[in-house]
């Protein structure tokens, strides 16, 4: 299959924009997520959180309104919105711990037909630490994975039991993929809608498991 049915990052991220309301609350992981900040429709209120101590990131500064006082967990820089706070680090989790997340989106490495979520580690290579990613799938309300289709060796990330060391169990409510949007559901994957031009066929999934 040609790489030009595949959604664009900014396309998945649409996808994923999608599943919002406004007033929401919503944790961005690292990567691909980040977009969101940038491409949130003005009028969809939405607030970020950022679980280093910020609710109301409003996506990246001007060149030269940088401040090296305001980042995300990822250690960019951000801009606020009006009426941002700030706060601890206890307070953040405090937060994300007491399920007043709405949404979080994050990466993936592997997700499985039970909701499983590997997103941490690959034995063997660099391990940069799993970060807030074990308490924000627990604690948020919705779990959004947004990740391409398939690792860079060719290997569906979509599977029937991950491989990989677990970030949550059970967690998954919704993956955005570049070739789709899935739903696990029921030891299988329940394909919510496929990029233009996509078969079943090509997402690489054993019949049983959709």
């Amino acid at each position: 299959m040609s790489t030009q049915n595949y959604w664009s990052k900014n396309k998945m991220i649409e996808k994923v924009i999608s599943f919002f309301y406004s007033g929401a609350s919503v944790n961005l992981g690292i990567g691909i997520p980040t977009l969101v900040a940038e491409l949130l429709p003005k009028e969809l209120n939405i607030f970020i959180q950022s679980e280093n101590g910020v609710l109301g990131v409003a996506g990246r500064p001007k060149k030269g309104e940088e401040s090296p006082t305001l980042i995300n967990a990822g250690k960019e820089t951000i801009s606020i919105r009006k009426g941002a706070s700030f706060f601890d680090s206890a307070l953040s989790f405090g937060m994300i711990r007491g399920g007043h997340i709405d949404f979080c989106v994050l990466g993936g490495m592997e997700v499985d037909t039970n909701g499983n979520l590997s997103n941490w580690m690959v034995p063997g290579e660099k391990i940069t630490g799993m970060g807030g990613a074990m308490d924000l799938v627990n604690g948020a309300k919705c779990v959004i994975v947004v990740m391409t289709h398939f690792t860079k060796k060719g290997s569906p990330k979509l599977v029937k039991k991950c491989s990989l060391p677990l970030t949550g169990v059970g967690v998954v409510n919704i993956v955005v993929t570049d070739l789709g949007i899935f739903k696990p559901e029921n030891g299988k994957f329940v394909i919510v809608e496929l990029a233009s031009g996509v078969s079943v066929n090509e997402l690489s999934i054993p019949s049983e498991l959709i």
